[in-house]
């Protein structure tokens, strides 16, 4: 089992930036893939970014390229979402998750095994 804990998220306003944290605990978590994932009210969760096992590989979303970036850190169990230039359609509650994945299975939400609570996001205008 792997236990992720999202952290980082808030209120801000359009333009800011935030980091969002996904602290990992259990079985290596550097075994895993570490994806992003976000639900706003009534919407289905959407993909957001990925990264390999060894950080080596990422993957994003086209409306977050060149505005966020994934990274992670491995002696820390801990992956990182950079959030810059925040818009206020980046409003919603953000989920890290873990799993052995590849390929397309980096962009689809049922391929990951390991879920955080999520950590919401708000961006006003």
């Amino acid at each position: 089992q792997v236990q992720l804990v999202e952290s980082g998220g808030g209120l801000v306003q359009a333009g800011d930036s935030l980091r969002l944290s996904c602290a990992a605990s259990g079985r290596t978590f550097s075994r895993y893939a570490m994806g992003w994932f976000r639900q706003a009210p009534g919407k289905e969760r959407e993909f957001v970014a990925a990264i390999s096992w060894s950080g080596g590989s990422t993957y994003y979303a086209d409306s977050v390229k060149g505005r966020f970036t994934i990274s992670r850190d491995n002696a820390k169990n801990t992956g990182y979402l950079q959030m810059n230039s925040l818009k206020p359609e980046d409003t919603a509650g953000y989920y890290c998750a873990a799993g052995i994945v590849s390929g397309s299975g980096y962009y689809t939400d049922f391929k990951y095994t390991y879920w955080g609570q999520g950590t919401q996001v708000t961006v006003s205008s």
